[in-house]
């Protein structure tokens, strides 16, 4: 038994073997064609002079092509790169202005370009369109040809096997319709199909190859359509709670909100929660001093207008699903309680104050403002204001500035500067919760003359300079924030991802071969058998895979023993004799 990667070639001056090869050339080419279920390519150079029926269906193959597919899906990646670089309206209104001031010279051209709405713009939208048609295109022919495949049967074995890539023969005493029983049998153990022909039998394999590039294909589809859906319904939005506090599911509570163009608000599922309590744990020791190890708020959760009230947990990546939707925890915070009492001791503010982390150790920012109810000495009606820094664990008078050294309640303070003045919230212009608008606002001085600022511990209280009121530390709440999302493709996509996963998996590693097994009776009478591989693309498994059949069907086919040499006639011998003599 021999197995060679190059069949022997027939006498080049006949001009008969000659026509011959290249029958049996053109036969091999078009077995091997018929292994692909791509669709042919155009001649270059396109229709000439076909009409206009013609050029439309030319323009139809060149967009279903799989070049154009993957141009497309290349100049769709690039569409996507000023949606990262260019603030976009849908997710941040406020970081579209800023660009827009400080990019003014460009903020015009990017309007035109619809640079701001990217994945809604017109040219997005198209490319995005015209890679959709491609794809269906590309898998409506190759599908109708891969079903074809699979209900036909493999071809019979070609004439002259040793011209085939992988070949090998030998000789046995075996019937040849015994040998061409057990390739059948064996061709079949292995999972390939098979057809009995006139004295060989045919094998063909790998069928899944073609089924993993259109399940790719189709997945791309899927993906494409979950990106659309999730774009257009989805929604977010988000919301800070204070400890004690609620949430209800409607567009009004939201801090910020955005969605989809297709999003309809009374797609909201109705629910509600209120914050019970929040626990945060830190590492107290060692290089991981102030690391957070476990973030977990206590919920009472209401499902509908008239749902039973529940306790859940929601926890960092563990979030709240109800209809579709997920609440997320996404941080946390401290907000001191802070009362103001006017010249006359009427308290006019008293409310928790949230304050901005910083830093990893919470220290925190914020504004307080009084809009309402204050009259200064003179009887004119003013509005308050105070920045305040807020740290959970202060160092101690002399031991630094106002830094937290840790995450928790261990040491608190706060300072406040104090403003008097119009706080501008009048104007009808968005403010920050967080800052405190000081342009048309004066800071109380001391009796000093220096700028009146003040650092308090819990308890404790701040009188304002010429007897305007006092300022007091009543205490600390906990806030959280949370993030509500409804992204109705997610599970779409993410199944469209991992088949695209597979079938590519599939396409790359599964090989399309055919095996062909000829037996025949010599002139000898010994059966003669030969054995032959072709795939779709050059791969050194196919000779393995020979091999390894080969070997298997010469354990029942071994090879016959060679015929003894035939001992010469005596009148040779005689005359042989005689010349050595």
């Amino acid at each position: 038994m021999s197995t060679t990667d190059n069949a022997p070639s027939g006498a080049p001056n006949d001009s008969a073997d000659s026509a011959e090869a290249s029958a049996e050339a053109s036969a091999e080419a078009a077995a091997g064609a018929q292994l692909s279920t791509a669709p042919l390519e155009d001649a270059p150079g396109g229709p000439v002079g076909i009409g206009v029926l013609g050029w439309v269906r030319w323009f139809w193959r060149q967009l279903t092509s799989m070049r154009v597919a993957l141009i497309l899906l290349f100049l769709l990646s690039l569409a996507s790169i000023p949606g990262s670089l260019v603030p976009q309206n849908q997710v941040d209104l406020m970081k579209v202005a800023a660009w827009k001031k400080e990019h003014a010279s460009w903020a015009g051209l990017a309007e035109k370009l619809q640079l701001f709405d990217v994945y809604s713009s017109v040219w997005f939208s198209a490319i995005y369109l015209l890679l959709f048609i491609s794809l269906i295109g590309c898998i409506l022919p190759r599908s109708w040809q891969f079903v074809g495949q699979l209900r036909g049967r493999p071809p019979g074995a070609p004439r002259r096997l040793d011209r085939m890539p992988a070949y090998t023969t030998w000789r046995t005493d075996e019937s040849p319709d015994e040998v061409l029983s057990y390739a059948r049998t064996l061709l079949g153990g292995r999972r390939f199909r098979t057809e009995a022909g006139q004295g060989s039998v045919s094998a063909e394999k790998g069928y899944l190859r073609e089924a993993g590039n259109l399940m790719f294909h189709v997945a791309l589809i899927v993906m494409l359509v979950a990106f659309a859906w999730g774009q257009y319904l989805r929604s977010e939005g988000g919301k800070l709670v204070l400890r004690g506090q609620g949430f209800s599911n409607t567009l009004t509570q939201y801090d910020d909100f955005k969605s989809g163009s297709l999003f309809d608000p009374e797609d909201l599922p109705p629910f509600s929660f209120t914050l019970d309590k929040f626990d945060a744990t830190y590492e107290r020791s060692g290089p991981q001093k102030g690391t957070p190890r476990d973030f977990k708020a206590y919920v009472t959760f209401t499902n509908g207008a008239h749902g039973k009230p529940e306790k859940r947990e929601i926890q960092v990546n563990k979030p709240l699903e109800v209809d579709g939707s997920k609440v997320y925890l996404l941080g946390h915070g401290y907000a001191p309680i802070i009362s103001v009492t006017d010249s006359t001791g009427k308290v006019i503010y008293k409310d928790a104050v949230p304050m901005l982390p910083q830093d990893g150790n919470l220290t925190s920012s914020g504004a307080v403002k009084v809009t309402d109810g204050y009259k200064n000495k003179d009887g004119k009606s003013e509005q308050l204001g105070f920045q305040a820094v807020f740290v959970p664990t202060f160092a101690g008078a002399g031991h630094g500035t106002m830094f937290s050294q840790f995450p928790e309640l261990d040491s608190p303070a706060l300072a406040l500067n104090a403003y008097h003045g119009s706080l501008g919230v009048d104007s009808g212009l968005p403010q920050n919760v967080y800052q405190l608008d000081t342009s048309k606002m004066e800071m109380f001085k001391g009796e000093d003359g220096k700028l009146f600022t003040q650092r308090m511990l819990p308890g404790e209280s701040m009188n304002l300079p010429g007897g305007e009121g006092v300022v007091k530390f009543e205490g600390i709440e906990r806030w959280a924030t949370f993030s509500i999302t409804q992204q109705p493709g997610s599970g779409l996509a993410l199944a469209g991802a991992i088949a695209a996963i597979g079938g590519l998996a599939g396409s790359l590693f599964i090989q399309r071969r055919r095996i062909w097994v000829r037996a025949v009776t010599g002139k000898d009478g010994v059966t003669v058998v030969e054995m032959a591989g072709l795939g779709r693309s050059e791969s050194a498994k196919l000779p393995e895979e020979l091999s390894a059949l080969a070997g298997a069907l010469h354990e029942q086919a071994p090879s016959a023993a060679p015929a003894p040499p035939v001992a010469p006639p005596a009148e040779a011998a005689e005359v042989v004799e005689g010349e050595r003599a």
